[in-house]
């Protein structure tokens, strides 16, 4: 019994160091083939999931961030919006009430509102037209507010999926958590509309942190659940290997659009209108 044990152990600890390896080799690839530096490297992220258009985007100087304005505020939010939930409420799983909801909700249709505003007025249509005149500014705001939903729907799906000893509480219990989240939001978004180059440079890499790190969170929540893991952590150590294969499906995704992206138009370039 005992060497059975200890078979399982080692085939276990095997696996694990394989799957490190090969996603550690992964990523050195997808380091070496993508554009030089860190904003290089940010861009290569950003062009997996934006279309980085230059007109839709802040800029450091006369460079483009990785990712547009309203990308930039979703990923940004996203970010802003798990760590806010984390402090106030780790390991609460508990969805928000109705009235919260009811805010997270006119969030959501802000940014529904100003994407289709947005993509009417893309002159590729013979007479281009919106309810409004499209500005970056909205862009940012709404796109900060989807990335606060995100977050709101997304932490209690990963407090659920993740730990044996979550709290049915929710982590935006009322009108007072959700309100500050926003305030935060807005602060953020008026730190960006400074266009102070000493801002824009980390919040730029911050903003392609995000991509990475939401695929990797909801790539290791998928990760728990084929092996029947769910539910079962205890410690944060424990989360190590569900993140590393994770993070290595999200590099995989990001790699794979790279590619695709890069096969068909030839450039790292954002698309041109």
């Amino acid at each position: 019994m005992d060497d059975e044990k200890s078979k399982q152990n080692v085939k276990r600890r095997l696996g694990r160091g394989v799957l490190i390896a090969v996603v550690g080799l992964f990523f050195l690839v997808w380091l070496l083939n993508t554009p030089s530096g860190l904003l290089g490297k940010a861009d290569a992220v950003g062009y997996a999931v934006c279309h980085r258009i230059d007109a839709r985007s802040f800029h450091i100087g006369e460079r483009a961030l990785p990712l547009c304005a309203r990308c930039s505020g979703m990923y940004l939010g996203a970010m802003l919006g798990l760590l806010f939930m984390l402090i106030v409420g780790p390991k609460r799983g508990g969805l928000p009430p109705k009235r919260v909801l009811i805010v997270l909700g006119m969030l959501g249709l802000a940014f529904i509102i100003d994407s289709i505003n947005s993509y009417l007025h893309l002159p590729f249509f013979s007479t281009p037209s919106s309810l409004y005149e499209p500005s970056n500014t909205m862009r940012l705001l709404t796109g900060t507010g989807m990335g606060i939903v995100i977050a709101a729907v997304l932490y209690p799906s990963l407090n659920q999926t993740i730990w044996r000893d979550w709290s049915a509480k929710p982590a935006l219990g009322d009108l007072r958590s959700i309100g500050i989240l926003i305030l935060l939001g807005l602060l953020l978004d008026v730190i960006i509309l400074s266009e102070n180059p000493i801002v824009l440079y980390p919040l730029a890499l911050i903003s392609a942190l995000g991509v990475i790190v939401l695929l990797t969170l909801v790539y290791a929540m998928l990760w728990l659940i084929i092996t029947h893991s769910e539910g079962q952590i205890k410690r944060a150590s424990q989360l190590f290997i569900p993140l590393v294969a994770g993070f290595g499906m999200a590099l995989l995704q990001i790699a794979a659009l790279d590619f695709l992206r890069f096969i068909i138009t030839g450039t790292w370039q954002g698309f041109s209108l």
